[in-house]
């Protein structure tokens, strides 16, 4: 029965033995396992403290961004303002300076035998035209074909037909 027991006795310190070295072994494995879960939790806090600091940013860049389309906004808006303002003086101008620019017909000259505004010689090639409007002599180059009126020179034209130039 000694030897039963004895036996029995060593099987158990085998197995408490073994039940140590597991034991040990699993201890072990948790050690790791909470240093690797630490370092976890250290990468996961880094992590979100970066994407805090990514999201501020960005958030400070959208804001900059905002200002400064509307900065080119209301550049835009003055601009246009400033176009139409433009605009109005350009029309006010031109309807003062309406008709100013007109040149008066020139004066007929004492040498019928010359055209009155290119000085060209009539010839037998080169006709003479009455002006219906000013009487002045013209060639047919300075005159302008007005229908059953007759020739016109081009002065007295353009005067009477400034939309015509």
């Amino acid at each position: 029965l000694l030897q039963h027991l004895a036996t029995l006795a060593t099987t158990a310190q085998e197995e408490a033995r073994q039940s140590q070295q597991q034991l040990q072994a699993q201890q072990q494995e948790v050690a790791r396992l909470q240093e690797q879960l630490s370092r976890a939790r250290q990468d996961g806090e880094r992590w979100a403290s970066a994407l805090q600091r990514a999201q501020r940013e960005a958030l400070e860049r959208e804001a900059m961004r905002g200002a400064e389309q509307a900065r080119q906004q209301e550049l835009i808006r003055d601009m246009k303002g400033r176009l139409l303002e433009l605009l109005r003086e350009k029309d006010a101008l031109w309807q003062k300076t309406e008709g100013i620019d007109t040149p008066m017909p020139s004066p007929v000259p004492h040498n019928a035998g010359l055209c009155a505004r290119c000085r060209k010689d009539f010839r037998l090639l080169s006709r003479r035209y009455n002006c219906r409007l000013c009487q002045g002599k013209v060639c047919h180059t300075c005159s302008v074909d007005v229908g059953k009126q007759g020739r016109c020179c081009l002065l007295c034209y353009q005067q009477r037909h400034p939309q015509a130039t």
